[in-house]
């Protein structure tokens, strides 16, 4: 049952982030790593909370870059909120 919702979890941050990499207003560098973070939610070798925690932490590293919209800042939050409540 856990995992299924975390799975359920990952799929919907997964979806936020696909979103914002497709956004063209968002820099560039914004979109590889939301991409490399989908990547990481991906890999199926680390448990969900190994994952989820590795993803936050890529995350926090883009969130103060002065360059991303106010918009794409506030849907990280959301993923990086949702992320933390999946632990093993």
């Amino acid at each position: 049952m856990k995992d299924e919702e975390h799975n359920k979890k990952i799929l919907e941050v997964t979806t936020i982030l696909k979103n914002i990499s497709q956004t063209t207003i968002i820099p560039r560098n914004i979109r590889r790593t939301a991409d490399s973070t989908i990547e990481t939610l991906k890999n199926k070798d680390l448990t969900p909370g190994v994952r989820a925690a590795n993803a936050v932490s890529t995350l926090n590293e883009i969130l103060h870059d002065p360059n991303m919209p106010s918009f794409a800042r506030v849907k990280i939050w959301n993923v990086i909120g949702i992320l933390e409540t999946i632990q093993d």
